[in-house]
Formats: C-alpha cells, structure tokens, sequence
C-alpha cells in the first residue's frame, strides 16, 4: 500500500471556496489561506444563534498502544461515510503539533485513505495557530520577567512564577534551564519550558466562546504568587489586551476538507494527558450549526480524551453527544491480554479474551453519561476473519452495537455499515455529570478516580497542601486528571482493565484561566524528548520543492 503522503499526492483538493459552499459560508466570512485552506470568521455563528444544532458524535478509543488504534483515521473515515449515505456532515478535530510530527508519533491528518487536505500544510505551519500561541504565551513571560527587573512593584516572588515559556518542537534540554544570568539580563532564576499545546493558554483557546471571552480568561491566569503569598493575575501586569492581539486570528476555526471533499472544521490541539484533549468550543458549535451531523474526536483512550470531553468541554460549552464510537483494534487487544509487541500480529484468541476487559473497562465508565456507545473495531490487512467475528460476537454479547471499519484501506467506503449503525444510536439527551463543581476537590478527585479509573486514591503531602490552598481560592471548577494514557491507572505497563489499584495524586494546580484544575498522576512529561531515530531523520525537501519522508 502507498505511504500516506502518497496517497494524498493523488487526490487533488478542491478549491477551499467550493468546500465552503457545502456548508453555505458566505464569503465575506471566508479567508483563504492559499487555495485549499481558509479560516472561518467567528462572526459567522452570532447569525446563526438562532439555527438548530446538528448531532454530535464523539470517536474515543481504548487506551493506545505503542502501534496507534487510528482513532483520527476512523474519525474522517466515519465523516465520509456519513456524506455517502447523504447526510449533511462536518468533521471537528484538532490540528497537529510540530513536536509529535518530528519526533515519533507523526502528525493528526488520519491515514490512508481516510485523510484531511492539505496535509503537509497541516501538519507543518498551517494557519500559524501554534505560532500565535506560542508568541502569546511567551510575551506573557517576558512581561513576568521585564516588571521584575524594572523594579517589582506586584512583589512578584521570583521562586513561585507559574507560566513557564514554551516551543512547538520536542526539546528535553528546556525541561530544566536557568534564565537571567548576568548583570544585564534580568533576574536570575531556575525556569522551564513545556510543549505549546501543553500550555495554560492552548486550553483557553479552545475552552473560550468568542474573542472578548478569551480576553477575559487571559486576564483571569494566575502568573504566580506575591511575596505575602497572595495570588497574581495577568491583569495585575495589564498584558491581556496584547495577548488577545495575538490571539485574534488564531481564534477562527480553520476550515479543510478530506480526501472525499467532506468539510472540516480543524481548530485547537491540547495535550489530551495535560489539558482536556479536545478541538475548540467555537469550532465544534460553528460546525453544529452549519451540518446536520457533526463527528469529532478526543485525545487517547476514553479514561483521559472522552471523560474530559464530557466533563469539561461539554459541561462549560453546555453540549451533549449523541452518540459515542469506541474504537479499537485486535493488536490493541491482544496487546492488553499481554502478549508480547513483536506477537501481536499473530492469531490469539486466549489472549483476545484477555484483552476484552480494558473495552469493559471504558465501556464502564462511558455508560456512566450514555448508552448510545458503538464499538468500531479498526481492520488491519493482517486480521483474519474468525477473530474480528469473536470480538464482535462479545462486544454484541454485552449489549452493545459493534461494527467493523475498513476505512484506512477503503475510505469511506469502508465505514459505511458503522455510519449506519452510528445514526441508528444517536439520540438527543441530557448530559450526565459525575459531581457538582460546587463539591469539595478532594471528593471530586475520589469519585473520578472511583468511577472513571476504576481505583482507590492516594495524595502526597504535597498535593494534600495544595488542595488546601486552592480551596481557600474559592475555584469551583471541573478537574482535569494529567496521567499516562497507556492504562487507567497511573502506572503506563498495568494494562487491561486493573482493578483494586491505587493511584497516587503528586500534584494539583489550578488554571484560574482555562477554569479547572489539573490533578498530576505518575510522571507526567510537558516537554517531550525525541526519540533516538526522530521522524525528522527522513523528511526532506526536492529541487522542485516537493516535500518527502512526512509519513
């Protein structure tokens, strides 16, 4: 089969202005980038208040091994699907990193023949998004550093500044830095950088519900503590006008299409094990308005990317999905019965009826909010017959839907019996949350932990202090748990579905922001490394300018 970049190399994207037609944007609220990309004037859904929203669906997955479920290729795949059968469709993801793209995870386009155009377009610059992030959030910290120096008129203590700087690329060497030495440069202080889409202000991006939202979310970050110990804002340095500047045309949704011509509405990324994992509010609404059936995803297994999709996204943006797809493959599961990485393509049912319980496992917690859950198994070439037929067979034993998907080799084509069955499951309801904001954190964590992971909990000291202290904050906001995604516990090797496990809470930080609080889990990393063969080894540029080795 042709490498994926191939593949898009032959199919030609239609002119931008065309894919817009489909969904009925005007043109005064259309601006191309180039021919095949444009962004879409967040204006546009202030007309359409009025409008009915079309239905969501959320694609989630087991939790992801080190082959990838294809969770983003099912995603585009159910998209075009849905086309086929007539339906009136958007898509709604996230836009890829630099950081995964160079490294070793590669970029978020899908796979196959289940792709978004323009793909190296997307998975390098794009629309700049990440750029203007990254300049935001960095301004932000030259502003932290530069009113120290002139004096410190906020008392800001240098020892408990809370935004670190960030880049858009894997760089272990940032995890730990010194910043300002010498006489000249500043005040001298330990500092670190994270990943951009790790960032406080990724999260506000895609939380906010229009411009002077995010305006008014900037303003409300906490930068770090005052000398007496009191909270600082980034209004306190009056930096939120000029971050907002920066972020003006980074709030409007990016507008793309798949192979098969579907639109795409493709805004946001953050880190689904730090953040919630989802694409942008504004992006998701705009394209519930605009199509009758809208699909989008979330980050990693169902644990972290859909319950914070449900806990957060949905809670503060008040939407509900339809329906939910869960997807997974047999290697996934045989995996998670514990065999071995190099066996995983050989036929096992014993380990395939091991590995049923990590579906269970979120099958669990994702009944906890509805019952309109369809498995997708994702068909690999090396599959055989009998064993996707017994996984479907226990899937349907359960009770739930259960359908095959050959989209990365067939396109949409080759999901048109899971679409099917998708429409035949999405029925409009209420949101079901776990907890009230309201509840004290601690009780929250616990019953995340309980219903969600499956586990008892532990805290540190540490954490048991800085639950205290955000109490006397007054946040009555949603958590956010930050751990592996490789296991519902904190542990990246305890697959399946462990139960009786303990996790251990490290860590909890507020994002007055982004309004929830991050609960730390395991070793979380906000700044990845690359590996010891980075994808960036085989990317490459021809004399005709033709880009090579992207995937």
């Amino acid at each position: 089969m042709l490498s994926d970049i191939e593949i898009a190399r032959q199919h030609k994207p239609k002119k931008i202005r065309e894919i817009a037609d489909h969904l009925h944007i005007p043109e005064e609220f259309l601006e191309p980038y180039g021919q095949d990309v444009a962004k879409v004037d967040l204006r546009l859904l202030e007309t359409l208040k009025e409008k009915k929203n079309g239905h969501l669906i959320l694609v989630t997955s087991t939790n992801p091994t080190p082959f990838g479920e294809g969770k983003t290729t099912m995603t585009i795949g159910i998209i075009d699907a849905l086309k086929k059968l007539g339906y009136n469709v958007c898509g709604a993801l996230r836009e890829p990193s630099l950081g995964p793209v160079f490294g070793m995870k590669g970029g978020a386009t899908g796979g196959g023949y289940s792709q978004v155009l323009p793909m190296e377009k997307i998975n390098l610059h794009f629309t700049g998004d990440m750029h203007a992030l990254t300049s935001a959030n960095n301004l932000l910290c030259a502003a932290i550093d530069n009113h120290i120096m002139q004096g410190n008129e906020l008392a800001i203590d240098p020892t408990r500044i809370l935004i670190p700087r960030c880049l858009d690329m894997n760089d272990r060497s940032l995890r730990d830095i010194v910043i300002g030495r010498g006489e000249k440069n500043g005040v001298e202080r330990q500092d670190h950088f994270v990943i951009t889409v790790a960032t406080e202000l990724m999260a506000i991006l895609c939380l906010s519900e229009n411009l002077m939202d995010l305006k008014r979310r900037i303003s409300h970050m906490m930068i770090a503590y005052n000398m007496k110990g009191e909270p600082l804002y980034v209004k306190d340095l009056h930096a939120e006008g000029a971050m907002t500047v920066l972020l003006k045309e980074a709030m409007n949704p990016n507008l793309v299409q798949t192979l098969e011509h579907t639109p795409v509405l493709m805004h946001g990324g953050p880190f689904a094990n730090i953040a919630h994992g989802c694409n942008s509010v504004v992006a998701t609404k705009l394209a519930l308005k605009l199509a009758d059936v809208v699909v989008t995803e979330a980050g990693f297994g169902a644990d972290l990317g859909a319950f914070k999709f449900l806990d957060i996204k949905c809670r503060k943006a008040s939407l509900s999905p339809d329906a939910i797809v869960l997807n997974t493959t047999l290697r996934s599961l045989k995996y998670n019965g514990g065999v071995l990485k190099e066996d995983v393509l050989k036929p096992n049912k014993e380990a395939l009826m091991r590995g049923l319980s990590n579906i269970d496992a979120h099958l669990d917690a994702l009944t906890l909010y509805t019952k309109n859950i369809i498995v997708c198994i994702n068909h690999f070439i090396h599959d055989t017959e009998e064993e996707i037929q017994y996984v479907k067979s226990e899937i349907e034993k359960r009770g739930f839907a259960c359908e095959v998907s050959t989209s990365f080799e067939e396109g949409g084509e080759g999901a048109i019996h899971l679409a099917k069955k998708i429409m035949e499951n999405c029925h409009q309801q209420a949101l079901f949350t776990l907890y009230k904001v309201e509840d004290k954190l601690e009780d929250k964590i616990r019953t995340v932990v309980k219903e969600i992971l499956h586990s008892e909990v532990a805290f540190t000291k540490e954490a048991l202090e800085e639950i205290q202290m955000i109490e006397t904050l007054s946040c009555n906001y949603p958590i956010c748990i930050a751990k592996t995604p490789y296991s519902i516990t904190d542990q990246a090797k305890k697959l399946s579905y462990p139960k009786g496990e303990t996790v251990t809470v490290k860590h909890v930080k507020v994002q007055t922001g982004a309004e929830f609080i991050v609960v730390y889990m395991g070793n979380i990393m906000t700044m990845p490394g690359l590996p010891k063969k980075p994808n960036l080894l085989s990317i490459d540029l021809d004399e005709e300018g033709t880009i090579g080795g992207l995937f």
